[in-house]
């Protein structure tokens, strides 16, 4: 299995190839955001290692552009930082795991070989259907060039219809993935903001995405 490991710090760097060859790996090394970012679009890696605070771009922006250019190798963040903002940004960049330094090799390897096991899922940061467009990251809708201000349960309803184009969810499925599993209001809750959504992202466009599906529930289609 071949991994690149992408670490400024030239000591951290050196121990982090040493013990992965020693484990059996292949491993690539990069210092910098810039050649991180051309191993990892030019060569299929099993699993990327990445310092989060490396020169620009940093970590958080190489995981984000990775995803945008369709590179789904696993990704496993470093970072000195253990804010809880740090490992949701992280997170939300497209990483599969997150370590704080400092670390115990053990488990760095460990944590390396659940990730080799998994196989790449992809799963564009970037949400598009047609020209409606989710970042769930900034938390920006657009319809083309328009942006669209939505509230946040708005949002998290459109984010679900948008991860499933084309397929009919339940209101019983909307309201365990967009409120919660406590959830103990009617399930017209659905239909009130599936209306609001309408009000929004297609009746000012002329569009009829957002679809009915009688006994079934709602959908979003591309538009016809």
């Amino acid at each position: 299995m071949r991994l690149l490991v992408v670490e400024d710090d030239p000591g951290m760097a050196a121990l982090l190839v040493r013990g992965l060859q020693r484990e059996g790996y292949a491993v690539d090394a990069a210092a910098n955001g810039t050649d991180a970012l051309w191993n990892a679009t030019e060569n299929d890696y099993d699993t990327v290692i990445l310092d989060a605070m490396i020169p620009a771009p940093d970590g958080f922006e190489v995981c984000r552009r990775m995803r945008a250019e369709g590179r789904w190798a696993p990704v496993l963040m470093l970072t000195a930082r253990d804010a809880v903002a740090d490992r949701v940004r992280g997170l939300d960049a497209g990483a599969d795991d997150y370590l704080t330094k400092p670390f115990a090799l053990a488990e760095l390897f460990a944590r390396v070989r659940s990730l080799t096991r998994r196989d790449p899922m992809e799963r564009p940061v970037v949400l598009q259907v047609d020209d409606l467009l989710l970042d769930p990251v900034s938390r920006v809708v657009r319809r083309g060039d328009i942006q669209v201000t939505l509230s946040p349960k708005e949002f998290a309803l459109l984010h679900e219809l948008m991860r499933r184009p084309g397929e009919a969810l339940s209101r019983t499925y909307l309201i365990d993935h967009v409120w919660d599993f406590a959830y103990d209001g009617g399930s017209n809750v659905v239909d009130v903001y599936i209306r609001y959504l309408r009000d929004k992202v297609d009746r000012p466009f002329g569009r009829d995405t957002i679809r009915t599906v009688r006994g079934a529930g709602y959908r979003l289609d591309p538009d016809r």
